[in-house]
């Protein structure tokens, strides 16, 4: 089988500044294309696993016009996670019909909801990717921006992929034991509620408290203070699940806190804030910071 060269797109993590075996990785390639079957996938999501610890897939299908449409979408990642660098790669495969722009821009819309909304370390690397392609093998109408109601329908299918699988890889963070929602309400404007949940959320102070099962309230409203979000203090509630621990800026007492160290120990929560500035809200997910991480982290070239 020819392909173009342009039909082919590269993609790669591992240590920066290591150059990759090219000579290695082409002698590999006629047993790699001799071993292609369809049930496959599967064992590209595990082949591309570093320091993964679980192998991360998502399989939807839906009826989109009388038709049946397929995706699957797979991710690797599990540190040096950031919104818009991060040490991650992300395909996703569909054999629905869809129109060039328009699969482009739902892919924009999709991963702004998923990949730009969530930190394992608050650290970056150079490069990341996340790629999608759509083969029209479904026999369906073409999709594209007037496609109405299908359009949406494919782009909510695209969207709860990405935020599925986005989800693995905070909760397969680096030494991560905790899934963690930072769900802040009430900014001035967008850019504020990001600014503010994003600063939360990658706060080292705030992630191993919560490794530590501390409810340390402080350590949230000292992020909060630095994050460039306008609001008072002295208006801002905070909850861990539904344990209101602070309530106008001040600390709701000794049983609060005991519920929400409960909170705590659980594997999954959501700490909700609300800073009563105006109508913006964003949500961030992020993961606690445990020793293991510094442990993967410190050895991990040897």
């Amino acid at each position: 089988m020819h392909i173009e060269t342009g039909s082919v797109l590269a993609a790669s993590t591992g240590v920066i500044g290591a150059r990759l075996n090219k000579e290695a990785m082409t002698a590999a390639i006629p047993k790699l294309a001799e071993s292609l079957h369809p049930g496959g996938l599967t064992e590209v999501a595990e082949a591309m696993m570093t320091t993964d610890t679980v192998k991360k897939t998502v399989f939807k299908e839906i009826n989109l016009g009388g038709v049946p449409v397929r995706m699957f979408g797979m991710v690797k990642g599990a540190g040096m996670i950031r919104p818009d660098m991060a040490t991650m790669l992300c395909f996703v495969v569909t054999d629905a019909a869809v129109e060039a722009e328009f699969l482009n821009r739902v892919l924009r819309e999709a991963v702004d909801a998923s990949f730009h909304r969530i930190t394992v370390d608050g650290d970056t690397s150079t490069n990341d990717t996340v790629l999608v392609m759509a083969n029209g093998q479904c026999g369906g109408p073409v999709i594209d921006g007037a496609s109405g109601s299908l359009g949406l329908q494919f782009g909510q299918m695209l969207q709860e992929t990405l935020v599925e699988l986005a989800e693995m890889v905070v909760k397969d963070g680096e030494g991560a034991t905790k899934l963690v929602r930072i769900i802040l309400q009430g900014a001035r404007d967008d850019a504020q509620a990001k600014a503010a949940a994003m600063t939360v959320a990658e706060s080292s102070l705030v992630k191993t408290a919560i490794f530590g099962q501390d409810a340390n309230w402080g350590r949230i409203m000292a992020a909060l203070g630095r994050s460039g979000a306008e609001f008072d203090p002295d208006m801002t509630d905070i909850m861990f699940d539904q344990v209101k621990l602070v309530s106008q800026g001040s600390w709701a007492g000794a049983e609060a806190e005991r519920a929400a160290t409960h909170v705590l120990q659980q594997p999954e929560l959501t700490i909700t804030i609300d800073i009563k500035a105006g109508p913006a809200a964003f949500t961030a997910l992020t993961c606690d910071l445990s020793i293991d991480y510094i442990k993967i982290n410190a050895d991990y070239r040897s």
